[in-house]
């Protein structure tokens, strides 16, 4: 069901931003997209931070824009949570008082997320009586999340809040933000040009270009497109959601089972029976025409071609049916040629274990 509603338009001569979206009321929903795209002038649009003089939007009901009728809410009077890039805490107060601040913005008895359950959920409990300047980066913006949720706040908007950190710490704070898929009930609208924070964030994606977007819908759905550019990309993936079945450990390996299969991949740290995503790389996936019956690679599995695309260079890109999976394979054009691929045409896929990430 679509419980978010937002069409902006705004001309400003050398960009123009023309949206209609309709996304759902629950999960993480990713504006990806290069600088520039208009991800984050999106974002602002939806905050009222910026009045697109067309525009309409509705969460959950609530009518917070629209144009039409001449009404336009002001950002202070939107129940949302606002995330940047830099964490912007107050110097002077500790963390326990940068969470209180803004609080008597709140609506009593009512939103889902509640204070201690935001300190719980980003896993600040330890740091309440530290001053910012003895936070670290990651920290720092884990205490900036939880004090835009303690607003009990209808939408989370959180614009690229990864960007300013370095690697060490963005592998610090991104377990955290994986736990608001299952730990809250608002929608969160997320921007990045990250294609690790997609696979790891995304239920929704959306994909920005020139201030447009360009596809909309489920992850593994929107990156297997072949109509858009992110199919042909080096770092072209599909995400895949899976369980863990077994592990195999005199190999080092576990075996996770999916609608239609299962995969085996590098040990992974989980209980038999966690959900878990599992990230397969266009570039690590080969085609035969019949199972191989003499191969190192233990991930070999049926499946169907549902498009073929001209890549990159001498590139061509194979979409394919793996049970209810879609798949991306990156394979010379000679390849495809040679194989006479067509669409509608039973394979089999070769996944190099080595090669998934999760």
């Amino acid at each position: 069901m679509t419980d978010i509603q937002a069409r902006f338009q705004l001309d400003y001569g050398d960009f123009k931003l023309d949206v209609d979206l309709k996304l759902p009321g629950t999960g993480i929903t990713v504006l990806f997209g290069h600088s520039g795209s208009g991800k984050t002038t999106l974002l602002r649009c939806m905050a009222g931070l910026q009045r697109a003089p067309q525009g309409f939007l509705e969460i959950n009901g609530n009518v917070w824009q629209d144009s039409e009728r001449g009404l336009f809410l002001p950002t202070y009077k939107r129940p949302l949570g606002y995330v940047f890039q830099e964490a912007n805490l107050f110097p002077h107060l500790t963390v326990r008082d940068n969470l209180h601040y803004g609080l008597k913005r709140t609506k009593q008895n009512s939103g889902t997320v509640k204070l201690e359950h935001a300190v719980e959920l980003l896993g600040i409990g330890h740091l309440m009586e530290r001053m910012p300047e003895h936070l670290s980066g990651g920290e720092r913006q884990r205490v900036a999340i939880a004090r835009a949720l303690a607003l009990n706040p209808e939408i989370l908007l959180m614009d690229e809040p990864l960007a300013s950190l370095d690697f060490k710490r963005k592998q610090e704070i991104l377990p955290f933000l994986s736990r608001l898929h299952q730990q809250l009930d608002i929608p969160v609208l997320y921007v990045t040009h990250s294609q690790q924070e997609v696979a790891q964030l995304a239920d929704t994606l959306v994909i920005m270009e020139d201030g447009r977007a360009l596809a909309s819908g489920p992850l593994s759905e929107t990156q297997s497109r072949l109509d858009v550019p992110l199919a042909q990309d080096r770092e072209a993936a599909t995400v895949w959601q899976a369980t863990v079945a077994e592990h195999e450990a005199d190999y080092h390996l576990t075996r996770v089972a999916f609608a239609g299969g299962s995969l085996s991949l590098p040990a992974v740290d989980a209980e038999v029976g966690t959900p878990l995503r599992v990230q397969i790389y266009a570039r690590d996936v080969s085609i035969a025409l019949e199972a191989p019956t003499a191969t190192s690679i233990l991930n070999v599995l049926p499946a169907t071609i549902t498009g073929i695309a001209d890549g990159r260079d001498s590139q061509s890109v194979v979409q394919v049916q793996v049970g209810d999976q879609a798949l991306l394979a990156h394979i010379t054009r000679k390849s495809a040629l040679m194989l006479d691929l067509q669409i509608g045409m039973a394979v089999y896929v070769q996944i190099k274990g080595t090669s998934i990430l999760n």
